[in-house]
């Protein structure tokens, strides 16, 4: 049993919990006595049971003390215990006096949430500190106030996030509640504001939770798609945004393959891998999957638009040029395939032939079933065009019709195109290469088709 206060002055102990005495009341203070205690301008008397149930804490050891004192002068104890004041809000410490006499209380908006963290910690309750350490989180974004379970930011896809790296670690810690701040001498808490963005929309917010919750995505259009995937970026909620990103997935009977269609500017260097065939070991292609989101890796078909591919025709192999920022991109993602390829899980120590140098193009393989649309007109395979034989021809049977027989260069550039990227061995040569197949072109051959294309503003 707890010894509340003797002559010898000992010190105070409170009997461990256990499955006999767990729903029991510690004997603190005696539980039949009350207390009283003065906050602001109005007074509060509760019992020493009330104050024994959340302790040891900044009350139960002013009236240790008290009860010491008057054992130590023999006074009655009845009349002797002071009125213990406090210059808090009397309006907060009612919530308080209700959660010291057993009743559950539930912050009611930021504000509340605040005001009851910040007293609950002045006043050392050891209780309500944990309660409200596993509340929701309150936060006010563009105006509007939303009650956000702390569950929502622990998954690992989407943690850290804005909330556990910003102000919400004020709120993580019971065992330091303000960091960097010195205890010591502390004669009140410090002023806290309740957590707030106002900068950004309150609606996208409202959807992003929607989707944490475990909600289908329904994306309206591509203004929205950007709308959200702004405030994912913002949130950092990076599982959230892999599944925001524009994609594709579908399983392609032809190859038996699972299949995933991204942009180059959404690829992530862990969502790469390769997949050497059994038949050559310097033969694969490229893999992906989402990071925090998808289970296994699909084929690879990326996208690049932009009007930044240009698809040099002549000298009998095809070949791709890069422009501005997809350059670099491209040049990077090939960096990160060689390293992948170059894995000991693939046990191969041969390395990229494509460096993406200044005069350095990518090998094109344009294939028989390759969708192809050309200023505007589906392009089909050239009956007329004199055939090779030698392998690359055959690896590439579409060839543009010349109606002048001239022998100047054959370009087109390539709007938006999708291509699988496929490893093999270089043709009389060392080392393996990355190749783009086309799967689906969208391309003009001359700038007459380019200006066809174009539109009047406002039209």
């Amino acid at each position: 049993m707890a010894s509340v206060a003797s002559s010898e002055t000992a010190p105070l102990t409170v009997e461990p919990l256990s499955e006999r005495n767990v729903s029991r009341i510690p004997l603190i203070l005696p539980h039949e006595r009350v207390f009283p205690i003065q906050i602001g301008s109005e007074l509060f008397k509760l019992s020493g049971a009330s104050l024994s149930s959340d302790a040891p804490s900044y009350f139960s050891q002013y009236f240790v003390c008290q009860l010491e004192s008057v054992k130590e002068r023999g006074d009655d104890s009845s009349a002797s215990i002071r009125t213990l004041y406090i210059d808090r809000d009397p309006v907060i410490f009612r919530d308080i006096s209700l959660h010291l006499q057993g009743y559950h209380v539930q912050p009611r908006d930021g504000e509340h949430f605040v005001r009851l963290f910040s007293d609950a910690q002045f006043y050392s309750l050891p209780k309500l500190i944990s309660q409200l350490y596993e509340e929701s989180i309150f936060i006010s974004i563009g105006h509007r106030e939303f009650q956000i379970p702390r569950e929502i930011f622990r998954d690992p896809g989407n943690s850290p996030n804005y909330f556990s790296l910003g102000f919400a670690a004020f709120f993580s810690r019971p065992d330091d509640l303000f960091p960097g701040l010195e205890r010591e001498g502390l004669i009140r808490p410090p002023s806290i504001l309740p957590p707030s963005v106002p900068k950004r929309s309150a609606d996208t917010f409202a959807e992003l939770l929607h989707f944490l919750r475990g909600y289908p995505i329904h994306i309206r259009d591509e203004t929205h798609r950007q709308e959200l995937l702004s405030d994912a970026r913002y949130f950092h909620f990076k599982g959230l945004e892999q599944r925001l990103i524009p994609h594709s997935l579908s399983y392609n009977q032809a190859t038996k393959r699972d299949e995933i269609v991204l942009r180059l500017e959404n690829i992530q260097k862990s969502g790469i891998s390769v997949l050497i065939e059994n038949s050559d070991p310097l033969a694969g292609f490229v893999q992906y999957a989402r990071p925090y989101v998808d289970n296994k890796p699909a084929e690879l078909i990326l996208e690049i638009g932009g009007e930044s591919t240009k698809i040099h025709l002549s000298g009998g192999t095809p070949r791709a040029e890069f422009f501005r920022d997809t350059k670099a991109r491209v040049a990077k993602l090939f960096e990160v395939i060689s390293t992948k390829f170059n894995t000991p899980h693939h046990g191969q120590s041969t390395t990229l032939n494509n460096t993406l140098l200044s005069e350095d193009f990518v090998r094109v393989v344009l294939e028989s079933d390759s969708a192809i649309v050309l200023d505007g007109k589906e392009h089909t395979e050239d009956s007329t065009g004199s055939s090779t034989a030698d392998s690359t021809a055959n690896e590439n049977p579409r060839k543009r019709r010349r109606a002048d027989g001239g022998s100047e260069e054959e370009e087109w550039v390539v709007k938006t195109g999708q291509w699988r990227l496929r490893l093999r061995s270089v043709p009389a040569g060392n080392g393996v290469e990355c190749t783009l197949v086309a799967t689906k072109l969208d391309a003009m051959s001359s700038q007459l088709a380019r200006n066809m294309s174009r539109g009047f503003l406002g039209s």
